[in-house]
Parts: C-alpha cells; sequence; structure tokens
C-alpha cells in the first residue's frame, strides 16, 4: 500500500514553496560536491587499491563521461515518465552508486560503480530543476533559484578540507558513504512533498539524436578534462575532442530534420533563454577556471599548506551564502539587462584582480577579495539561471533544464581547460620546469577578459527581459505608478 500522499494532502502555500528548493539544493550540493572530495582523495584511495594515482583518475572520468551521455536524455525521461519518479530515482541510483564505489575493492569495480553514480547525477540536476520550474511560481522563481546557485559553489570550496578530514580521521569510503543519509532522506522528501508533473502524449526516444548527442558530449567533455589533468597526448586530446565536436555537428544536422530532438535548439529562438545558455558560456568559462587556479596558485605556487588555502577560498563560499537575502531585490532594482552588463564588469574587474595577488598579498586582503568576488559572482549566476527560464512556457521546461545542464557542464570543463592550458604555455614560454608565483597572472588575465565577452550579449537583451520574473518595471513605469497614472507606457 502506497504511503504517498494524495494530491489534495500534499503541503501548499509559502512553506511548500520553499521546501521544494531546499530538496532540489540538497540533492545539487550532494553531486556538486562529490567530484572535488574524490580529487582530494585519489592519493589515499589509490594506495588502499594497489593502483598507481593517474589511474585512479579513470573513476573521475567514468563519472564525467556517464554525466555527458545521459544529461540530454534526462528532459525525455522526465517527460515520458514523471519528473518527481525520475527524479527520486535518479537520487536512489547516485545514492546507490555511491555507496558501491565506497564497498569497491578493485579499480574496475569503482569505475563501473562510478558510472552507474553519473547516470544517476546526470538525471538528478536537470529533472530537478525541472521540478523546480514547474512547482514555482515565475514571480517566485528568483528567490528559489538562489538555493541552486549555491551547491555549484559551495562544492569546489567544500570538497577538499572535508576530504581532507575524512582521509585523515575515518576511511576515503566514507567519501562515498556520506551520501547514503542525505540520498535517504531526500528520496523521502521527494515522495512526500512533490507532485507528479508529466507531459501528455510525449514521442518515441530519439535514439539517433540519443547516440551522437551523447557521444559527442562524451568527447568534448574527456578532451577538456585531460587538458586540465595533462595526463594524455596532445595529438590524443585534439583527435578525442575533433570527433566530439564532429558527432555534435552531425547532431545539429539530425536536430534540423527531426520533429523531436532530444536537444531541442528550437530552443535557443527565445532571446532570454539564448543569452542565457551563449553568454552565460562565456562567463561559466572563467566562473570554472577560478576555483581550479586559486587552490594552485596558493599552495603550488605561494606555498601555503591545504588547511590554510581551504580557509582562505572558504571567503568564496561566505560571500556566496550572503547574496541569497538580498538576490530578488537587486534584480527587482535594476532589472536582469542593466544588472546583468554592469555585474559582468565587476566579476571581470575581479577576475583580472586576482592577477595581481602575490606571495607577499596580505591574507586578509586575500579574504576581501574572494568573499566580495563570491557574491558577485553568485549574484551573476543566479541571475543568468533564472532569466533564461523567464519566457519558457510550462511544457518546454524539461527540455530546456537538460539543454542548460548540457550547455553548463561543458562550459565548466572547458574553463578548467583553459586555466591549465595557459599555465602550460606560460610555463613552456619562460622554459620553466615548474610552476612559480609570476605563472598565475596570465591564466587570470585570460578568463577575466573571456567573461567580458558576455557583456554584448548581455546589451542586446530588450530592456524588459524577463520582467515577468525579476518584478522589475523599469524607470517610466514606476513614475507613472507613483503618480497614480495608470497609462500604459511603450
Amino acid at each position: 500500500m502506497s504511503t504517498a500522499p494524495s494530491e489534495a494532502e500534499r503541503p501548499k502555500g509559502r512553506g511548500y514553496s520553499l521546501a521544494i528548493p531546499l530538496i532540489v539544493a540538497g540533492a545539487f550540493f550532494m553531486q556538486n560536491i562529490d567530484s572535488s572530495l574524490i580529487a582530494t582523495a585519489l592519493p589515499s584511495m589509490a594506495e588502499s587499491l594497489h593502483e598507481d594515482t593517474l589511474r585512479l583518475n579513470l573513476a573521475i572520468t567514468a563519472y564525467l563521461l556517464s554525466l555527458a551521455i545521459f544529461i540530454p536524455v534526462s528532459g525525455w525521461m522526465s517527460d515520458r515518465f514523471g519528473a518527481r519518479r525520475v527524479f527520486r530515482a535518479a537520487i536512489l541510483m547516485f545514492t546507490l552508486g555511491s555507496v558501491l564505489s565506497g564497498l569497491a575493492n578493485t579499480l574496475p569495480e569503482l569505475i563501473l560503480f562510478r558510472f552507474l553514480q553519473g547516470i544517476g547525477g546526470a538525471m538528478m540536476v536537470p529533472v530537478g530543476r525541472a521540478v523546480l520550474l514547474r512547482a514555482v511560481p515565475k514571480n517566485e522563481l528568483l528567490r528559489a533559484m538562489t538555493f541552486l546557485t549555491m551547491p555549484a559553489l559551495l562544492g569546489p570550496v567544500l570538497g577538499p578540507p572535508l576530504s581532507g578530514l575524512i582521509v585523515t580521521y575515518l576511511s576515503w569510503r566514507w567519501i562515498f558513504f556520506i551520501n547514503l543519509p542525505i540520498g535517504i532522506i531526500g528520496a523521502v522528501l521527494v515522495t512526500w512533498l512533490l507532485k507528479e508533473v508529466r507531459e501528455e502524449n510525449v514521442g518515441p526516444l530519439d535514439v539517433r539524436g540519443f547516440a551522437l548527442s551523447g557521444l559527442g558530449l562524451a568527447g568534448l567533455m574527456f578532451g577538456f578534462e585531460a587538458v586540465g589533468r595533462s595526463n594524455l597526448p596532445v595529438w590524443l586530446i585534439v583527435c578525442i575532442v575533433s570527433a566530439g565536436a564532429i558527432l555534435i555537428a552531425l547532431y545539429v544536422i539530425h536536430a534540423a530534420r527531426t520533429q523531436a530532438p532530444i536537444i531541442d535548439f528550437r530552443l535557443l529562438h527565445i532571446p532570454t533563454f539564448r543569452t542565457a545558455a551563449i553568454a552565460g558560456s562565456l562567463f561559466r568559462i572563467a566562473a570554472g577556471a577560478v576555483p581550479f587556479l586559486l587552490p594552485v596558485m596558493l599552495q603550488v605556487g605561494f606555498g601555503l599548506s591545504p588547511l590554510t588555502s581551504g580557509m582562505i577560498t572558504f571567503a568564496t563560499a561566505i560571500g556566496a551564502l550572503s547574496l541569497r537575502p538580498v538576490a530578488a531585490p537587486i534584480v527587482r532594482r535594476f532589472g536582469f539587462r542593466r544588472l546583468l552588463i554592469g555585474n559582468a564588469v565587476i566579476n571581470g574587474a575581479f577576475f583580472v584582480g586576482y592577477a595581481l595577488f602575490t606571495p607577499e598579498t596580505p591574507h586578509l586582503v586575500l579574504v576581501g577579495a574572494l568573499l566580495f568576488g563570491g557574491f558577485f559572482r553568485s549574484l551573476q549566476l543566479t541571475s543568468m539561471n533564472t532569466m533564461g527560464y523567464a519566457d519558457i512556457p510550462q511544457p518546454g521546461m524539461s527540455r530546456a533544464s537538460s539543454f542548460a545542464s548540457m550547455v553548463q557542464q561543458l562550459a565548466q570543463s572547458l574553463g578548467v581547460s583553459v586555466g591549465a592550458l595557459v599555465l602550460h604555455v606560460t610555463v613552456v614560454l619562460r622554459h620553466g620546469d615548474g610552476l612559480s608565483p609570476a605563472d598565475f597572472w596570465p591564466a587570470f588575465v585570460t578568463v577575466g577578459l573571456v567573461s567580458l565577452l558576455s557583456i554584448p550579449a548581455f546589451m542586446a537583451l530588450p530592456r524588459d527581459a524577463g520582467a515577468e520574473v525579476s518584478g522589475h518595471r523599469g524607470r517610466a513605469a514606476t513614475r507613472a505608478a507613483r503618480k497614480g497614472d495608470n497609462t500604459p507606457v511603450a
């Protein structure tokens, strides 16, 4: 007998609207912190499994490949089988894969279980976001989306110190086991609190599109990640990325001839979604590079301990968390267009400003810069994420969420690749054998300039872009409202 409440028994009102983003954010946090936990624990895992540390990178690669292959199909799965059912199954699959990874005794077992975990992660993020987008009214969407931005910023910051504590005082296996209670609680809350939503008359799965997009994305992401790790020959990386690009090009041709493609490029006809996807990717490249560059600079370049480095970079998380109470008033005051333009300039200045850090820079200055940088970065990501769905019709939310997840995953991987590549070129040009403090400023300047390339696209937005979500009425409308003039403003 089912214990799930009926639709009439489910919670309603403001508490219900708050519960949904908290549940989804919890799942997002579990997924976002996972990779950073494992990256820090690789040496201990390699010793325990009697494997080389570089070979153990295959566990991370298996997870990323699984994400790339299955993210595109998540939208169709959500529409076909129901968002709540798929979201709950994704949480349970991620949790099961995590527990099995913690029980693995050989590298092949670990790779297999990480791939299983990746299938859950691939479904969990886009379907969870789609659940939120369908359940929360558009005038509450901005407040809800602030919860979803936090895991992406907190995961890379909290992962290394938490992993260090677990490996030092427990065992690397607990990196996976800690997901068990979180996953069980999440699945129970999804069953109890969320309503089932599915689309009628969902067409058959686009199998050819699934194969082309999945393999193409897997090639691109694997190639980008290989650049960041520098553990493969350059010619092989070029071949992998080229193959991925060719498959994606073939998918684009296929999608243009298919009535219901698995990744729907017709969504790019919506200006707000197109800007969030394309201009947002340029910003996310920089936002993905900085969490990679900062710890390397502080530890390898400046000689700080992992603990000290982690305490300094934790300021980014504090800055991000401080955004939540003020995000909605800021966006309502300026509107998406003005805010995204001005804040892109501010973030670009912060990214370039990190190039000024030296081993002699006082730690208080480092903390202050990362604190404010985390605030403005979170504001930009939250605003882009929210605006992107402002004009998406309800039936298209699942497909839009899958599309956005795909783009964001690629941009993040590309960001790490760009940062690593610039570092490598800098060392080669000075004929060095290792990293020095002076090698990092070109990388920060590069990613800062890349983020500024998003500004022209933001400037092309209409002034009232996403007004239904932001609540921004414009100066003329505000003046008319204050005077009691109800005449429409052109």
